[in-house]
């Protein structure tokens, strides 16, 4: 009598290198792809950087459809058609409501998880990892991905080469290294012959040379500021902004900042001009300062501002306005007045470098998409390595739209990975 013969097909060995949302869901995508996966973490926890998104709260995503999220990832958006189109922001809120997360939307169309703390949303990862059997390696950093004739054979991790059919790379950007995004992912990249572009800063305060420091702490709501390059504008945002002690920053100045580091870094003059009274053309605003002139004629000049501007800025818009601050409101001249509008609708700051890179929220630039297969994730020059997450050159503004695409390309790497 014949003996049957079975055969047995080996489940793929995939090593994840980095726990953060990228790395977590393209873990779980492959672990449910059947593959054998292992995520090494070289922090002594999984989800550091996660936990401190959206000031602890965890901006998940936002509601906006997919043409609208590429308008939102200046860095390189459009290389997420595909990824996105197989998870949509919809298909992160059914993907976290499955794993018991329930969510809410905000302003801008913001999505939170409804208890406002972004530790739920590690733990949901973490326990549906542990349920498919995902084994993770803390305070593990991988120092380098091992490859033979261009295709991957494993990972080096304390010394030890970890032998495997793919690796996901998904280690981060290089900003705030306390939770362990140090630019690992960059050199491990480079080293295996992948192209970096420039490292800038993205979603980061800007510092100015102007003396501004007693506008420290100065919140200004529906404000209007150009960013300028040599003179030219180059964007402009209306909303909040907020000055510290060394310069600007606030929702609109982070969301300017990429294209002013950009700038700064090819050597260009850059600077921003803010329009403090945005909702009033130049006749209007004289009119309305006429209008508190009379109200308060018998007042030295920096008393009579005191219903158009906050205290703090009274002496800077005089001083930028060559206005004597205790001149008599009934004897200001109308070139004076005209200077008084200006400024009021233009205040120059000139920017002179970004915030360090540690201090920013997303980091521009990293592993050039043009050697990554959009559709998969996969290398272009590496079989079996697949790149995900902010260690790509993929970054976009605030409000949900970075995890969004950590998300998007986690799936997509973690879905073919185990294929």
């Amino acid at each position: 009598m014949k003996k049957s013969l079975r055969i047995t097909h080996c489940a793929l060995r995939i090593a994840v290198i980095g726990g953060g949302p990228a790395g977590m869901i393209a873990a779980i995508r492959a672990a449910e792809g059947g593959a054998q996966v292992t995520l090494f973490e070289k922090m002594p926890r999984v989800g550091r950087k996660l936990g401190i998104t959206g000031k602890g709260r965890c901006n998940l995503t936002n509601t906006a459809d997919n043409a609208e999220i590429i308008k939102n990832l200046p860095g390189n958006g459009k290389f997420l058609f595909s990824a996105l189109k197989n998870f949509s922001s919809a298909d992160t809120v059914n993907f976290f409501e499955n794993l018991g997360v329930k969510t809410k939307i905000e302003r801008g169309g913001r999505i939170f998880p409804v208890s406002d703390d972004a530790s739920e949303v590690i733990d949901a990862l973490l326990r549906k990892m542990i349920v498919l059997g995902v084994e993770i390696k803390n305070n593990s950093p991988v120092t380098d991905i091992i490859a033979e004739h261009k295709k991957i054979r494993g990972v080096l991790v304390g010394g030890k080469i970890f032998d495997c059919d793919a690796v996901i790379l998904a280690t981060g950007g290089a900003s705030y290294p306390a939770t362990g995004s140090t630019g690992d992912g960059f050199r491990l990249a480079k080293r295996i012959g992948h192209t970096v572009t420039e490292i800038l800063p993205a979603l980061v305060p800007l510092e100015v040379e102007e003396d501004i420091k007693s506008l420290q702490g100065l919140s200004l709501k529906n404000v209007r500021v150009k960013l300028l390059a040599d003179g030219k504008k180059i964007a402009e945002q209306f909303g909040e902004m907020l000055f510290t002690h060394f310069g600007v920053s606030g929702p609109i100045i982070l969301t300017l900042s990429r294209q002013a580091a950009k700038f700064l870094s090819e050597g260009k003059f850059v600077e921003l001009e803010i329009n403090l009274k945005p909702a009033l053309t130049p006749e209007q605003l004289d009119a309305r300062i006429l209008r508190d002139f009379d109200k308060f004629k018998r007042r030295a000049i920096k008393n009579s501002l005191v219903e158009l501007l906050p205290a703090k800025l009274i002496p800077i818009i005089l001083d930028r306005a060559f206005i004597e601050p205790n001149k008599k409101v009934d004897e200001i001249t109308q070139a004076e007045r005209r200077r008084l509008v200006e400024n009021l609708r233009g205040l120059l700051l000139t920017i002179t470098q970004t915030r360090p890179i540690a201090e920013a929220i997303v980091t521009a630039g990293g592993v050039s998409v043009k050697e990554i297969n959009p559709q998969t994730m996969q290398s272009k020059l590496v079989e079996g390595l697949f790149i995900a997450g902010e260690v790509a050159d993929v970054d976009g503004f605030t409000g949900g739209f970075n995890l969004q695409a950590a998300w998007a390309m986690g799936n997509t790497a973690g879905t073919f990975a185990a294929k």
